[in-house]
């Protein structure tokens, strides 16, 4: 049994991976889909890409079992940024359609100038918190600017995790990562897998990204 920890991206919690998690628990294994500071009911402007970084490592020392830590989009940088902490206790990382940084690498760095300018656009309120785009659920929370910002900090720790994985969403205009997975995709380190769907892999194809997580257990 290994348990899986799922980290959502910008503006959504775990929600996201409720059916994922349900296949995953009907396979035997431990889900435990992360709602991080401020993408709840309670707001947490001021909380950064460190705060939410130490949260999910703070849930992978909790473990028993092994560890697979699943980040889409920005939890990619949680995913680094944890597994940096704590790595002799994760088995396997899977990044779905998500940022890979290097230390000092930031969202607002990796992304493109059109994501930039919906940040600024979605921040013009309070310059503290962004708004969730209009298309998306309704269940979506202002995302705290700061963990947008904020660069991360990483020894490389986090690659000796022995098993690492990019499942690429190729159904989509405007990806961010369509260069990040042709560079993983020739990298002996890691495995690649791409969907033909829309960025939100969770719940677009729940069942195809549960084969791959199963894969890793």
């Amino acid at each position: 049994m290994a348990t899986f920890i799922l980290i959502a991206g910008g503006w959504q919690g775990g929600w996201v991976y409720q059916k994922v998690a349900e296949l995953l628990a009907a396979h035997g294994h431990k889900a435990l889909p992360v709602t991080l500071s401020g993408l709840g009911d309670v707001p947490a402007p001021t909380a950064n890409l460190e705060t939410h970084i130490g949260e999910v490592a703070d849930i992978v020392k909790a473990q028993r079992d092994d560890v697979v830590l699943v980040g889409q989009s920005y939890g990619g940088m949680v995913v680094s940024g944890a597994a940096d902490a704590e790595p002799s206790r994760i088995r396997a990382l899977v990044y779905v359609d998500a940022y890979v940084p290097d230390s000092g690498d930031s969202v607002w760095s990796l992304t493109t100038q059109h994501f930039r300018d919906m940040f600024i656009a979605g921040a013009k309120t309070d310059g503290l918190n962004c708004m969730p785009p209009p298309n998306l659920d309704p269940r979506c929370r202002p995302h705290p600017m700061g963990t947008f910002l904020q660069s991360i900090s990483l020894s490389r720790r986090w690659r000796e995790v022995p098993c690492k994985t990019f499942v690429g969403a190729h159904g989509w205009q405007g990806s961010p990562f369509l260069d990040l997975y042709r560079r993983l995709s020739g990298d002996p380190e890691w495995s690649t897998f791409s969907l033909d769907c829309g960025h939100n892999v969770a719940r677009l194809q729940p069942e195809a990204l549960t084969e791959i997580l199963l894969a890793q257990a």
